[in-house]
């Protein structure tokens, strides 16, 4: 199973980037979805997750600004962020918790993308 995040970029303060999420391979069941955040020398932390029937967490420093939805047909998440602030430059993961099938057999795992780096100008 892979997973390829893209969206990052550039932005204002103010601004709004939509962040994407795709999974593909053998995937049998998408459970949870989730993005998290991270800047160098920091531990990576939790920014929204969603569970395959749709309940949604959010950390609350992004409450009220970001969205995350899922789209389960395209095993693809998005992160709808708004109203950025300088404080959410960061590089953004994403993470899917994945029954994959390998043979005969189904496999339980987590799947971590590579990164996309948003950046939010003062």
């Amino acid at each position: 199973v892979q997973v390829v995040e893209s969206g990052g970029g550039l932005v204002q303060a103010g601004g709004s980037l939509r962040l994407s999420c795709a999974a593909s391979g053998s995937i049998f069941r998408i459970d949870s979805m989730a993005w998290y955040r991270q800047t160098p020398g920091n531990q990576r932390e939790l920014v929204a997750s969603i569970i395959s029937g749709g309940g949604t967490n959010y950390a609350d420093s992004v409450k009220g600004r970001f969205t995350i939805s899922r789209d389960n047909g395209q095993n693809t998440v998005y992160l709808q962020m708004s109203s950025l602030k300088p404080e959410d430059t960061d590089v953004y993961y994403c993470k899917v918790n994945v029954r994959s099938r390998e043979g005969l057999f189904y496999k339980d795992g987590e799947v971590w993308g590579q990164g996309t780096l948003v950046t939010v100008s003062s």
